[in-house]
């Protein structure tokens, strides 16, 4: 990761203008998951270019071909198949029992970034591991109604907040399902409070979800009422207008 380390720094500095906070909750040493919310193609990149500690990322196998596949791989990060990969998190859990970061996306994939909900394989790195959980809030990779591949023109200003640290562990007694459900349901809830605690903070607003914005016949998105998305109307009427955060 030596090379690839300083080309994060880079994008996040100076192709975006990039707001970073909670460097410090990062432990310092140990194994660490950075579980963060997805709303952009960027949100790996970015996180992966402001954490003060290297980490190897899970990323759809998909993007492993071509030029892009050959960096992906050479800077260290982990191909996995979201319709269900043991091999991926057995990779992931063996880098973490050597005291290394893995990061995750659990939402699986691209839409509000609100952690709505999320896949267990994050909870069984975090179970089969023992490592420390990182809430990561991405914003500004995507805002308003941008279809979800859209990429931010360079510039933009984006915002990256690492949370407070978590630890789950099995309860005594405790049936496996009931356990890895429980914390991902933990993991859950503390990443959606840390995005919405950030989204005040920030002024940075989460975009319209692209289900949402789906039009009737399927062919492209369209203009969805505010009756159609109360979770978004309340996170903008909390973090204010967009006019405000300018």
């Amino acid at each position: 990761m030596l090379w690839s380390r300083p080309v994060g720094w880079v994008l996040d500095h100076l192709v975006y203008r990039t707001r970073v906070v909670g460097r410090t909750n990062v432990p310092a040493s140990g194994p660490v998951i950075f579980a963060a919310n997805h709303i952009s193609f960027l949100d790996g990149p970015v996180m992966f270019g402001c954490s003060p500690r290297p980490m190897h990322i899970l990323v759809k196998k998909e993007m492993f071909s071509g030029f892009l596949g050959r960096v992906l791989r050479a800077s260290g990060q982990i191909p996995v198949d979201r319709a269900g990969d043991r091999a991926a998190l057995q990779c992931g859990k063996q880098l973490l029992e050597s005291g290394r970061c893995v990061g995750i996306l659990p939402e699986g994939t691209r839409g509000s970034g609100n952690a709505g909900s999320i896949s267990n394989g994050v909870a069984w790195l975090a179970l089969n591991s023992g490592a420390m959980v990182v809430p990561v809030a991405v914003l500004g990779t995507r805002t308003g109604d941008e279809h979800k591949d859209t990429i931010p023109r360079p510039r933009r200003r984006l915002y990256v907040s690492f949370g407070p640290p978590m630890k789950v562990i099995r309860e005594p007694g405790e049936p496996g399902r009931v356990s890895m459900d429980r914390a991902a349901a933990e993991i859950r809830q503390a990443l959606a409070d840390h995005v919405q605690a950030e989204v005040q903070r920030s002024g940075h607003l989460l975009p319209r979800d692209p289900e949402i914005l789906a039009s009737p016949d399927g062919h492209g998105p369209e203009t969805a009422s505010w009756d159609d998305d109360t979770d978004t109307r309340s996170q903008y009427e909390a973090a204010g207008t967009p006019a405000a955060h300018r």
